[in-house]
């Protein structure tokens, strides 16, 4: 009882001391009748998301795909938060959608923005979920005639189911829509590649397509980088006919490389050793946040690049020494 006194005491001193009472107590009015803290959570989570792809953090971040994932999802939930101010009768609508896309952002994204993103959003997303308007805001909310306003649920609604489903898939993408190989044919059996060192610039695992063979199409990951250097590179046939094998001290691709494969597997860092292939590839789009990979082996269907360099290369048939080049 004493300390709720002073309580009201130190709050009647405030108002006295702090300007404008005016535009404060209606601010407060403003706030008291909306999930307001739920919403400025979700716009700060969704501006945090919009950040770290434009940070200078060059190693640890790449505005590939993910990073342009990023960037909708970082948008998305800003309009989200802005939505649960302006229409809080929608607020159970708005809060599932942008839990979400919080969700999402941890693989569509940079670990969701390190964590602090996405966990801004979910926060966000929970309060905005279980708000309910206090019964002191209902009953100062009232009309000039006493009677209780009719909550606007019409038009926020109609134009909540059509904004947030749109911004969601804008901002997360549909993995199938990945630029393909077509025209170009790959071996009906990819070759396997092997190196001990894969150091990628700019790495996405950017999705699943098709790529065209002589038996048909199959199913290869999509991995895309700005540049790329393999150490101990090596390339042998498996299409049936006599094996051939590709070696190389260093191969180095540069510009626009993709590199299509039916299966890939490494040791990130030389510490976390995975497996991956088109049936387990992480969706959506993922900017893995590691430099390198080492124990390299991997399915390779076809690759592109605007410029490959090999350093010692070495063309091997069956079990004849290689020609050095």
């Amino acid at each position: 009882m004493l300390l709720s006194a002073r309580q009201a005491r130190w709050g009647a001193r405030l108002e006295r001391t702090l300007p404008w009472p005016e535009r404060r107590a209606g601010l407060r009015r403003w706030r008291r009748t909306r999930p307001f803290w739920a919403g400025l959570l979700l716009v700060l989570g969704g501006a945090e998301l919009l950040l770290v792809p434009l940070s200078p953090l060059t190693v640890l971040v790449s505005l590939g795909l993910g990073g342009l994932a990023a960037l909708g999802i970082g948008l998305a939930l800003m309009v989200a938060g802005v939505f649960l101010w302006c229409a809080p009768s929608a607020h159970h609508y708005v809060s599932i959608n942008a839990l979400i896309l919080s969700v999402l952002s941890f693989a569509a994204t940079n670990l969701g923005g390190f964590l602090v993103g996405m966990g801004l959003g979910i926060a966000g997303s929970a309060m905005g979920f279980g708000w309910t308007a206090s019964r002191e805001a209902a009953e100062g909310t009232g009309t000039a005639d006493g009677t209780a306003p009719s909550p606007a649920r019409g038009t926020g609604s109609k134009a909540l189911a059509v904004g947030l489903p749109l911004a969601l898939l804008a901002a997360v993408g549909t993995p199938a829509q990945k630029a393909g190989a077509a025209g170009i044919p790959a071996p009906p059996r990819p070759p396997t590649v092997r190196t001990t060192m894969f150091a990628p610039q700019g790495f996405t695992l950017a999705g699943v397509t098709e790529v065209p063979t002589a038996n048909g199409p199959i199913k290869a990951m999509v991995l895309r980088m700005k540049a790329a250097s393999l150490t101990d590179y090596r390339l042998t046939t498996r299409d049936g006919a006599p094996e051939l094998t590709l070696d190389a001290d260093l191969l180095q691709l540069d510009g626009a490389v993709t590199l299509y494969l039916t299966k890939f597997s490494g040791c990130l860092e030389g510490v976390l050793c995975l497996t991956f292939t088109p049936d387990t590839l992480p969706v959506p789009p993922v900017v893995p946040p590691f430099v390198f990979m080492t124990d390299v082996e991997a399915e390779q269907a076809l690759v592109t690049s605007d410029l490959i360099v090999a350093d010692g290369l070495r063309l091997r048939a069956g079990g004849r020494s290689g020609t050095r080049t």
